[in-house]
Order: C-alpha cells, then sequence, then structure tokens
C-alpha cells in the first residue's frame, strides 16, 4: 500500500517536472489584453469592421493594427474603456459603407466582342474591358458574388445597386473590384472627397465648384424622391436655397443636352425646387454628424465660405465656433445680395438649419478688434480658418467722389442689407458693370428712384455681370451707357453731387485679361444730370488685423491684398491658419467660397488628426476637366424644350422688395429633370423614355 502511494507520487512528480518543462518549451503567451477588450466588443462578428470575427478585430487592437473605435456596433463607453485598456485616444467610431458611383453599366458602348469567363477580373486583362468607359463598371458582378451579407445585385441597367440596410462594409466587394468601382467609406469621407481625374463624374458635376453629384440628384428628383435629391446635395453644398437663387449655374455650360439641343437642362431651377420643397414642408430633414472628436475649430466669418466650412467640420465630428463681424450671419448672402433675389426670412432658415448641427456662433465681433490670434489660441482652438470675404470697395480716385450724394456698392447694399434709412435722389448713376452694380441699380428703382443709369468703361458684351441679371435691370427700365469713364463728379454750392462727368471711350488693343483696353477720346467730355452716385468696381479683401505687432503679422499676404494660401489645401503659411472664399481668391461667386470652403474643412480635418496635409491625388482643381468626357456631338438626343422660371412681372414687383424669380411647380420640374441625359463619363441617355407624371 505504501508502495503504491509512494509510486503515485513519484509519477506524479515525474509528469509535473515534464509538463513544467514542456511548458517552458512550447509555452504560447496571449496578450490578457485581448481577451479585456474583445468582452468589450459586440460580440456579433458581422465583419463590418474588415476582420474575420471580435477575437481577431481585438488582437488587432491590442497590436497596434486597428484603432480603439475598429468595432461599428459599439457606442462611445465601450470605445472609451477600449481605449484606456490600450492607453490610447478613443477617437470616433464611423460605419462604412459600400457605395458604387459608376451608373453607366450598360449605357456604355462595347468596343470589342468577349467570349470568356464571365467575370470581371477575367474581362479586364483584356485592354481594360471590353466597353469604351476606362473607369466603368465591367458589369460582371464579382462584387455580387464577393459579398457575404446579401448587400449586393446587379441592376436592370447594368451595374451593382448597394443595399445600404443590409451592408456591413467588409470591404469584400472593393477588393474584388478591378476598377476600383466599388468603394468602401464612412459618411466622413463621403462629405470631404474631392473630385479627381479617376471618378465617373459627368462634365456639370467637373464643372460645379461645389462638386454636387448633379445626375444623381436630377434622377433622384425624376423618381419623385425629393429627400433623397436634398441630401445628395447637401453631401456638397449646404446652402442649396441660396445657391438655387443666386448662383449663375456654370454647371449648364457644360450640359451635354446643350450641345445638340438649344438649350441645357435647367440644373439651378431644379436644386431650388427641392430645397423649396423642404422648406416648405414645415419639418427639416435630418442631417447625421461624426461622433464628437474633442477638437476645436475657430471660424472666422459666418458667410458663405464660413459656414461651408463649419458645416462640415461639424459633420465630422469638430467642435466648431463662428465669429462674425456683422449683426448677423450670413456674410455677403445677407448684406450683398439683395432682398428681391435672395429674401432674408429664407436665408435664416437654411442659416438656422447648418447651426442645429451643434454650431455655435458669435455676432459683433470683430477679428483684431474683440478678440485676436492670443485669445483664440488661449481659449484652446487646435485650428483657425478665415473666412473674411472682400469687404473693402474700390474707389474712383476721381475729383469730387466724396460729395454728398457718393456711396460704395458694398457699402450701399450693407446698409441696405442692415435696414438703415438712405436718403435716395431723384436721378441715379451706378459706375461699374458686375453683378454688385446691377444689384445696386435695381434696388435702386425699388427706392424710388425715377431714373437709374448704369455707366460702364466697355461694352455690354465685356459685362461680368450674369446675363440674366443685365437682361432684368433693362426690363425695369434702367438705361445702360456703355464706353463711359468717369472723369469727375460735379457738385452744387452745398456740396452735394449735381452731375457725373464721363469721358467716351472706344476699344483700343487686348489688354491682360484678353478684353480691348477701353481707350478715352479725347474731346468726348460729357455730363450727366444726376444727384445720386454709387460706385461699384470691385472689392478687396481687409486684412488690418495683421497688422504690425500682432501674432497675426506673420500671415502672409498677397500683392492682391488676399490671404495667401496653397489653393489646393487653403492652408497658409502659418500651419493651423487656413482660408477660403473671396478673402482668399478675391471676389468671386458664392457657390466658389462654399467648393472653398469644404476643401478648407478637408485641409483642417487632416491637420486635427495628426496626418500630412495635401491635395487629394489626381483632384480636379483649377476648373479642368476630364477630356474624354467632353464631346462635340451627342446623337440621339431629342429636342425638348427647357422649363421657364416663373417669375414676378415688372410692374408688380419694381414698388417692392417682394423675390422676383419664382420656383417651379412640381409638373414642370418633373418634366425638366427627364431632360436630363444621366451622364456619366463618356456614356447618357439619349432618350428618356420614363414618365414623369
Amino acid at each position: 500500500m505504501i508502495e503504491a502511494i509512494l509510486f503515485t507520487l513519484g509519477l506524479g512528480g515525474a509528469c509535473g517536472a515534464a509538463l513544467s518543462v514542456a511548458s517552458r518549451i512550447f509555452y504560447v503567451y496571449e496578450d490578457p489584453r485581448i481577451a479585456k477588450v474583445e468582452d468589450l466588443l459586440a460580440g456579433a462578428n458581422c465583419g463590418g469592421c474588415g476582420y474575420t470575427g471580435c477575437g481577431a478585430a481585438a488582437e488587432a487592437i491590442v497590436n497596434g493594427q486597428a484603432p480603439p473605435n475598429v468595432c461599428i456596433l459599439i457606442g462611445p463607453e465601450n470605445v472609451g474603456e477600449i481605449a484606456a485598456i490600450m492607453g490610447a485616444e478613443a477617437g470616433t467610431a464611423e460605419p462604412l459603407k459600400s457605395y458604387n458611383n459608376c451608373q453607366g453599366g450598360d449605357r456604355a458602348t462595347d468596343r470589342f466582342f468577349y467570349q470568356g469567363l464571365n467575370r470581371c477580373s477575367a474581362v479586364n486583362a483584356f485592354y481594360g474591358g471590353k466597353r469604351d468607359c476606362e473607369i466603368g463598371c465591367l458589369g460582371f458582378g464579382d462584387c455580387v458574388r464577393a459579398c457575404k451579407f446579401d448587400a449586393l445585385r446587379m441592376g436592370p441597367n447594368g451595374y451593382p445597386v448597394v443595399d445600404r440596410n443590409k451592408c456591413v462594409g467588409c470591404g469584400a466587394c472593393e477588393k474584388v473590384c478591378p476598377k476600383s468601382i466599388m468603394e468602401v467609406r464612412t459618411m466622413s469621407q463621403r462629405l470631404l472627397h474631392l473630385n479627381t481625374e479617376d471618378d465617373a463624374l459627368s462634365p456639370c458635376q467637373q464643372t460645379c465648384p461645389a462638386e454636387i453629384d448633379i445626375p444623381r440628384y436630377i434622377g433622384q428628383i425624376r423618381n419623385k424622391e425629393y429627400e433623397s435629391a436634398v441630401d445628395t446635395i447637401r453631401e456638397r453644398n449646404p446652402l442649396l436655397l441660396a445657391c438655387g437663387r443666386v448662383c449663375p449655374h456654370p454647371c449648364e455650360e457644360y450640359c451635354r443636352r446643350a450641345i445638340e439641343d438649344e438649350e441645357s437642362v435647367s440644373i439651378n431651377q431644379l436644386k431650388r425646387f427641392v430645397a423649396d420643397m423642404e422648406m416648405n414642408s414645415g419639418k427639416r430633414i435630418p442631417i447625421p454628424c461624426a461622433p464628437d472628436t474633442g477638437k476645436k475649430v475657430a471660424v472666422i466669418g459666418g458667410g458663405p465660405a464660413g459656414l461651408s466650412c463649419a458645416y462640415f467640420l461639424r459633420r465630422v465630428g469638430h467642435s466648431v465656433n463662428i465669429f462674425e463681424a456683422m449683426p448677423k450671419m450670413g456674410g455677403m448672402l445677407r448684406y450683398g445680395i439683395p432682398e428681391y433675389r435672395l429674401p432674408k426670412a429664407v436665408l435664416d432658415w437654411e442659416i438656422q438649419g447648418i447651426l442645429n448641427l451643434g454650431i455655435q456662433y458669435h455676432t459683433n465681433v470683430k477679428m483684431g478688434v474683440d478678440f485676436d490670434l492670443g485669445s483664440l489660441v488661449g481659449a484652446g482652438f487646435d485650428a483657425i480658418f478665415m473666412g473674411v470675404g472682400s469687404w473693402k470697395d474700390y474707389r474712383l480716385n476721381i475729383p469730387g467722389e466724396d460729395l454728398n450724394g457718393c456711396y460704395t456698392g458694398i457699402d450701399f447694399l450693407s446698409r441696405i442689407g442692415n435696414q438703415e434709412k438712405i436718403q435716395a435722389g431723384k436721378r441715379a448713376a451706378v459706375i461699374g458693370g458686375g453683378n454688385t452694380a446691377i444689384d445696386c441699380a435695381r434696388t435702386l428703382v425699388r427706392l424710388g428712384v425715377e431714373k437709374v443709369y448704369i455707366v460702364y468703361r466697355r461694352t455690354r458684351k465685356e459685362m461680368p455681370a450674369n446675363e440674366v441679371e443685365i437682361e432684368a435691370a433693362a426690363h425695369e427700365g434702367i438705361e445702360s451707357i456703355y464706353l463711359a469713364a468717369p472723369n469727375q463728379v460735379l457738385g452744387d454750392d452745398e456740396g452735394n453731387v449735381k452731375g457725373l462727368e464721363y469721358l467716351k471711350m472706344e476699344l483700343g488693343e487686348p489688354d491682360a485679361s484678353g478684353r480691348r483696353r477701353p481707350v478715352p477720346v479725347e474731346g468726348s467730355e460729357t455730363v450727366l444730370d444726376v444727384d445720386m452716385i454709387i460706385t461699384a468696381i470691385g472689392q478687396s479683401t481687409d486684412t488690418a488685423f495683421c497688422t504690425k505687432g500682432t501674432r497675426m503679422e506673420e500671415l502672409n499676404i498677397t500683392r492682391w491684398g488676399t490671404i495667401d494660401v496653397d489653393p489646393d489645401t487653403c492652408r497658409s503659411n502659418v500651419p493651423y491658419i487656413f482660408a477660403a472664399g473671396d478673402g482668399a481668391t478675391g471676389p468671386a461667386l458664392v457657390v466658389d467660397a462654399i467648393g472653398g470652403g469644404r476643401r478648407a474643412a478637408r485641409a483642417i480635418d487632416l491637420f486635427l488628426k495628426g496626418k500630412e496635409v495635401k491635395p487629394e491625388p489626381k483632384a480636379l482643381l483649377s476648373k479642368r476637366h476630364i477630356q474624354e468626357s467632353l464631346f462635340d456631338s451627342i446623337p440621339g438626343v431629342k429636342k425638348s424644350k427647357r422649363a421657364q422660371m416663373p417669375e414676378i412681372p415688372v410692374k408688380e414687383r419694381i414698388t417692392s422688395f417682394i423675390e422676383v424669380d419664382q420656383v417651379l411647380a412640381e409638373p414642370d420640374a418633373l418634366a425638366e429633370a427627364v431632360r436630363c441625359l444621366n451622364c456619366c463619363r463618356v456614356c447618357y441617355d439619349p432618350d428618356k423614355t420614363q414618365n414623369a407624371a
């Protein structure tokens, strides 16, 4: 008995010793943090993070191959706990979704007949595919077969359609697509993506300074998916109500329908149609934002550039404060565009929707007076955006310019916008040929001035104002005097304006702008009988906040008086200061300022994340186009009449500031949406057969 016990103990000791040696030889260490992290994950093994399961995701987090927020299903509390385990910052978690931006499919013509393996990867090996389009979908559905969540199907037009409710963002479709048509992105990545040479873009979308996906939102209008159309526009432009009223729609100049048809699609009217529909519906379409990042940005200027930058920064999760020098937000939209073009109630509604995202704002505070760079840095702002605009009017520098009754364009419009009382004369001259000059002249008519002249030193052909505005001014009785250069302002004994002397001009050789230079005609002095003069010949940026002795003096200013920035990133020589809009480019379109604000938001987001601030690879900046997308002819297009914008009759509108241009009725908007050829890069629909009713 004793021997058996001793033998058993000895055997046990020997086994223990052997196991001890084996454990040292075959020991596999597992970091205890992996189990702790896995317990905090969702446990769904859905694959939405891109890993095979929660265990693999936890191991990736611990090994530094994935961030603490890699799981798209858990809340910020769990993310924070995981970050604490790893000794890292939590960051933000956004779900990944698959997107297909190619809507060409079967519309793209075939270069050759293909007989072989029905796989995108196979056909792509032959000259990049059988279709003419270099970047378009090949249509064999490799992505559909790769999706394990039944979130993809081949649509009836030969390209994959994503079911966003089923998509978990695993990225399988993106990995197998040889054309990079399938992309897996977060909302933030889509919001801040800039148009590139490799994107599936129609000519109109390439031209739009805000880079709106025009064919997509017009297609949504055609299908009566109005809320989706608003969402599509807001992915690039938060000021669709304002742009629908004041944008000169450069996109329409590259509309393919206009190549064969008499007129382009009325793109801007359709934008206004859905924008007004939301405003008049009594509810706001929800605008999602990414989780907070903990980063703070100061936006100087509440105009279109500042509002756009603030909007996109807030949507990707950053905290934003806007500082505005004027009594109300809006910048030139409020103080430079008259009520009859953009009603203040409409602007207020749109701006409030942006502020509702959680953006803080402060009015009647001016940079360099009420606060400075030091106070912003001291308040904990991580980056600063300058959207200060161009508010300084150019002067003529002629005798008599300071007489009573002389005004400058932006100052005049700002005072009207601020509801100040201005003593208008009986006969007025507006000097200049741009939109500001037209706005001043049409405003004077509504103030009761009996006779209004526009005095311009070139011909109508050279006038930079929008053609529709020039025509509207003529309809309202405004007389234009061309080839006239002001020489002096004449005054009476009491210091009031009594006339404008100008020299008649003739066009000489072209100047640096390509326009023929006006040359004075000797002895042609002519006096115009007026008692009020408004000079609207251009504006510049007020950079008084950069004076010596302040921390802002290191900010570089161009020889034109604008803030010097990299045009691709909107970044100044001060690493944490960015700028866009008129203050960086000089006076330009509202939609240019909006596009600049988004471009700056992208760069600021990179800066706040500690990434290199560099341009989007192959970005279509400086109004460049993809050459293969520009056609000389469009076979098969049937002509159709463009919808006419309804407007208030002249006799009714000139007695008040009632909005002149009205919105399209729904049947007219649907009919206009059918005119869109639904273009992509090289494909289009020459004859829409879909019933719009």
